[in-house]
C-alpha cells in the first residue's frame, strides 16, 4: 500500500527536514505488520515527493490476530478457512498505514525538525495521494471528513473490474488530498481518519487509544461536523470509550467558546462607581472584574492558601490569585490545551521569578473525571463553569470535585437567567452565551447546590455578585460551599 505527500515549497526539499527523512536515501523499518519504507521519487527545489510504501506481511498479520483469538472484525475475516491470510489488507490503505505512519513520521506527526526547528510551523501547498484505499462509506464519506480540515477532495471509486463496468464499483477509491497546510497537521489528519474511512482496525483497542486519539486531534477534531463518527469508528465502536470521548471533546470545545467574548453580560454598577453626592456614572465596572472580586473575598474569608482554579480558561483569575501573597499553591486546570497555553500567556509563565513560579501550575484535567493530583486542596473555584456542561454530566462533575478532591471550600458562580430581562436587545428566552447549555434560577441553583452538599458533606451559603435587583435578584449566583467539620469565616449554613 501506497501514500504519497508533494509539494511545490520552494524550495521543496525542505520537505525532507519536515518529515527527518533524508531525500537521497531510501530507509525501511520493521513494523509489527511488516516492512515500511519512505524514499523519494523526484526531489528537486520546485517539487519534492515522498513516498511511503507498507510491505505487509501476511503471516505477522495473522500472528497479529491470532494474540487476540476473541476479537473478530472485517479486519481480520474468518469467514473462510484462509480468510486469516488471504484478504485485502496487505494491497488496500488501511488502519495498518495509518500505524506504520505514527511509528515511521513520529517526529513529523509532533511537528518537530532538530535541524529547522522553525519549519514545521510553516504551512505548505502539498498533494496526499493514496491511490487505493479502503473506504467504508465509499467517497461522499472521503468528501464529508477531510474537507471541513480545508482539504480539496478528489475521491474517484476503483471499479470492481475496469472489463466489466456493469459489476459496479468497489469498496476502494483513490484518494487526493489538495491543500495548504503544515505537514504535522496533514500526517495527524491521515493517522486519525484513515482508519475511520476503514472502520476496520487490525489490532486490540485498548484504552490509551483514546489518549492518542485526543492527541492526534487536538486543534480540529473538537469542532469538525462528523466528530461523533470519527470518534466512534475510530476506537472500533467501542461504546465506553467512544462515550469518554466525546466527554472530553465536549468539555474542550465549552471550554475554548469560552475564551470567546460572545457573553452578553452588563457591566456591574457598583457604589465605587458613583460620584460622591451624585449619581453620575463614573466608569462601570465589568460583572466579569466583579465576579472575581467576590471569588478572592469569598477564598480570603474562608482562610484558603492552596487553590485550584477549575476551568480556568484564560487565566484572568490566576492573573489575581497569583497577585495576592497568602495564595501559597494556585492551580489552574483546563480540559484545552489551547486554554491553558493563553493562561501562560498572560500569567508570563516563563518570565515569572523563580518564587512566584513556584507558586503555580497549569495542568490539563476534565472536570468530569477524578483525578489524584487535585486532592488536598484548601479551596476550588468553579466560576462560570457549570452551565458549559449538559446537564446528565453534573453528577460526574459533584463526584469529581465534591466527592474525589474535596477540598474544603468549593465556590461555584453561575448566571442568573431571573435577571436575562435586564439585558437590552437580548431575545426573550435567550441565554447569556452560545454555548450555555442551561441557565439557572435562584430557586433552581438552590436545588442543585442543597443536594450536592446534603450528598457530600458540605453545608452552603448563597451570595449575590454584581447590581441586585429588588425582584430579579443579581445577574451572578455565588455558593459557598464549606465541608462540614472544617470551619472558615465565608459564613454560616443557609
Amino acid at each position: 500500500m501506497l501514500l504519497t505527500v508533494t509539494t511545490t515549497h520552494q524550495p521543496a526539499t525542505d520537505l525532507g527536514y519536515l518529515l527527518v527523512k533524508h531525500p537521497d536515501r531510501m530507509q525501511s523499518f520493521d513494523v509489527p505488520t511488516g516492512t515500511a519504507h519512505v524514499f523519494y521519487p523526484e526531489a528537486t527545489e520546485q517539487r519534492c515527493t515522498a513516498a511511503l510504501l507498507l510491505d505487509v506481511d501476511p503471516g505477522r498479520l495473522a500472528a497479529a490476530r491470532g494474540r487476540h483469538p476473541g476479537r473478530r472484525t472485517a479486519a481480520m475475516p474468518e469467514s473462510f478457512t484462509l480468510g486469516r491470510y488471504v484478504n485485502d489488507r496487505p494491497y488496500a490503505a488501511s488502519s495498518l498505514l495509518a500505524a506504520a505512519l505514527a511509528k515511521v513520521f513520529r517526529s513529523a506527526l509532533r511537528g518537530e525538525s532538530r535541524d529547522r526547528p522553525e519549519l514545521p510551523g510553516t504551512a505548505l501547498p502539498l498533494t496526499i495521494r493514496v491511490p487505493v484505499l479502503r473506504c467504508r462509506g465509499g467517497a461522499a464519506l472521503a468528501e464529508r471528513l477531510f474537507t471541513p480540515l480545508g482539504w480539496a477532495v478528489t475521491a474517484h471509486p476503483i471499479p470492481l473490474d475496469e472489463r466489466f463496468p456493469q459489476w459496479g464499483d468497489s469498496r476502494y477509491v483513490d484518494l487526493t488530498l489538495t491543500g495548504t497546510s503544515r505537514v504535522a497537521d496533514a500526517l495527524n489528519h491521515l493517522y486519525v481518519l484513515l482508519p475511520v474511512l476503514d472502520d476496520a482496525k487490525h489490532y486490540w483497542i485498548a484504552p490509551d487509544e483514546l489518549d492518542k486519539l485526543l492527541r492526534a486531534g487536538e486543534g480540529w477534531l473538537v469542532g469538525h461536523p462528523e466528530r461523533r463518527l470519527i470518534t466512534r469508528r475510530y476506537l472500533a465502536h467501542r461504546r465506553v470509550l467512544a462515550q469518554r470521548a466525546e466527554d472530553k471533546l465536549a468539555e474542550t470545545r465549552a471550554a475554548e467558546l469560552r475564551l470567546s467574548d460572545a457573553a452578553v453580560e452588563p457591566d456591574s454598577v457598583d457604589a465605587e462607581n458613583i460620584e460622591p453626592g451624585g449619581d453620575q456614572l463614573v466608569k462601570p465596572r465589568p460583572l466579569a472584574a466583579t465576579r472575581r472580586a467576590a471569588v478572592l473575598a469569598a477564598l480570603t474569608g474562608a482562610g484558603a492558601r492552596r487553590v485550584l482554579d477549575l476551568g480556568c480558561g484564560g487565566g484572568a483569575l490566576l492573573t489575581e490569585l497569583l497577585a495576592q501573597p497568602q495564595f501559597t499553591e494556585i492551580v489552574g486546570t483546563d480540559v484545552s490545551a489551547r486554554a491553558l497555553e493563553l493562561a501562560a500567556r498572560r500569567l508570563r509563565l516563563d518570565r515569572l521569578p523563580a518564587r512566584q513560579q513556584q507558586r503555580i501550575r497549569l495542568w490539563q484535567s476534565a472536570l468530569t473525571y477524578r483525578d489524584d493530583r487535585l486532592r488536598g486542596y484548601d479551596a476550588a473555584v468553579l466560576m462560570e463553569v457549570v452551565e458549559h456542561l449538559d446537564p446528565p454530566r453534573l453528577p460526574a462533575l459533584a463526584e469529581s470535585v465534591f466527592g474525589h478532591a474535596r477540598p474544603d471550600t468549593v465556590l461555584v458562580t453561575t448566571p442568573n437567567v431571573e435577571y436575562n430581562v435586564r439585558y437590552d436587545g437580548m431575545p426573550a428566552g435567550a441565554l447569556r452565551h452560545p454555548d450555555h447549555r442551561f441557565e439557572w434560577t435562584r430557586a433552581q441553583f438552590a436545588d442543585w447546590a442543597g443536594s450536592v452538599a446534603a450528598a457530600y458533606g458540605y453545608r452552603v451559603v448563597y451570595q449575590p455578585v454584581g447590581e441586585v435587583d429588588p425582584q430579579l435578584g443579581p445577574p451572578t449566583q455565588l455558593a459557598v460551599f464549606s465541608r462540614d467539620g472544617v470551619t472558615g469565616a465565608a459564613g454560616g449554613a443557609r
